[in-house]
Formats: C-alpha cells, structure tokens, sequence
C-alpha cells in the first residue's frame, strides 16, 4: 500500500502546488495512480496566501482528487478567532494570541483581503472577517478531520499520546503535543506521521515520520511516499529514501 503526505503549509499556495506537482511526476514515474495524498494540517498563517491554499484543496477534493487534509493548531485558531475573537486556543501559551506576529494570523486574514488587521481593532477585525471568509471556508475548516489511519501509517498533525489507544487520544494533543511525543522512542503500534515540528527536512526516527520542512520558515514544503513503514522523500531527480 502506498500513500503520499505532504508536510505543513502556511500559506504558500506556490509551495503546495509544487509538492503536488512533485506526486503527480512520481506517479507517472512509478505508477502509483490510486495512491491517496494526505495533508497533515497548517494550511494557513503566516505565509502570504492562506485562502489560496484552502481554495485549492477544496477545489482539489471537489473534483475528486484522492486528498486527504487533516486539521492542523494553526487551522484550529483561525477557525476559533472566526467563531470567537477573543477566545484563546487551549494550547497557546498565555502571553500569546493569533494575533501575535510568531503565529501569523494577520497574514492570514489579509490573504482575505483585510486591511492591517493586526493595528486595528480586534471587534472591528472580526467583523470584516466574517464579511471576508466565505461560509464555505469556515464549514470546510470546522469538518477537517484530526486523524488517518492508511496500512501501517497513521497521519496526524502534532502526534499522538504515547500509549493512550486512538479513540481516547485529546484534540489538543494531536494538534499540539511536542516533548512527550518527540522524545519518545517506543513503537506506537504504526509509524506516525506528522509534521507541526518544524525541521530542516523530513526526517524517519523509527518510530515516527516528521515532514515539517519548516514552510513557514523560508523551507520547502515536502511531499513523501510512505510504504508500508518506509518513506522516500520526492525531489525533481525522483525518490530519496528517509532511513530510520
């Protein structure tokens, strides 16, 4: 069985469309037409066209592309800021808000066409949001799911609980965890895949695949193919595999 992933994406629509454009090489290369393509979340902030990114893969999986995108921290705040300004994700930190230039969430919003959203008030903001942001977007984001399970792959945004069973794993882990995941080096039964942490490039610990190529940070945003529990990262010269 094999399934493509791409890593977090922050607003880069250009990114994006060249991770897809990386798949769709590959597939010719290799034949892997059915293989689906899951999206491990943070589509949006801090990048300069979050609504372009949401567009495309709606538009993608209306069409019926085999995508799948899971929800990321990043998708889950600016979904809360529109259902609720001035409510706090709960798990930021207490000194930080969306709004805070380390989260991007006034790029965000101007990729809706806002004004300086982040000098004006945040009532005044929030209403021109919810003129901004179609209905459409908001249903989209609020349906994204937080998990896929594939073969010996499981795909989720931040991680998992270590040894907490998958029904009984907290939203607020698989979208946040860092230390108790990361530093773990037991088998969790499938090979995790994830990204949210970001990193030069993918990296197979094992136990646990990240491909957050740090997107937001000026890096790629990287598409792999996962076999079984192998990975390959996919280049323009094709497939380098990940090596544990």
């Amino acid at each position: 069985m094999q399934t493509y992933a791409i890593g977090d994406i922050h607003g880069h629509l250009d990114l994006l469309q060249q991770a897809h454009a990386l798949i769709e090489a590959d597939r010719v290369r290799h034949g892997a037409v059915d293989a689906l393509v899951v999206h491990v979340g943070d589509l949006v902030d801090r990048g300069p066209d979050s609504r372009g990114a949401i567009e495309f893969l709606m538009q993608g999986q209306a069409a019926g592309e085999p995508w799948i995108v899971l929800k990321g921290n990043h998708d889950r705040m600016f979904a809360g800021f529109l259902t609720d300004p001035w409510a706090r994700d709960t798990g930021l930190r207490a000194e930080l808000s969306w709004f805070h230039p380390r989260l991007g969430g006034p790029q965000t919003l101007e990729s809706y066409g806002l004004i300086k959203p982040a000098d004006r008030p945040v009532d005044q903001v929030h209403a021109e949001a919810l003129a901004a942001v179609p209905q459409a977007h908001r249903d989209w984001l609020a349906a994204l799911p937080l998990h896929f399970l594939q073969g010996q792959a499981l795909f989720v945004h931040a991680g998992i609980r270590p040894g907490v069973d998958l029904a009984a794993q907290r939203e607020d882990d698989l979208l946040w965890i860092r230390t108790d995941f990361l530093e773990d080096t037991r088998d969790h039964g499938a090979l995790i895949v994830h990204g949210h942490t970001a990193i030069e490039k993918p990296r197979h610990y094992g136990n646990r695949l990240n491909i957050d190529s740090s997107a937001a940070y000026g890096g790629p945003v990287s598409a792999v193919i996962i076999e079984g529990r192998d990975a390959w990262l996919l280049t323009p010269t094709g497939r380098v595999q990940l090596l544990a």
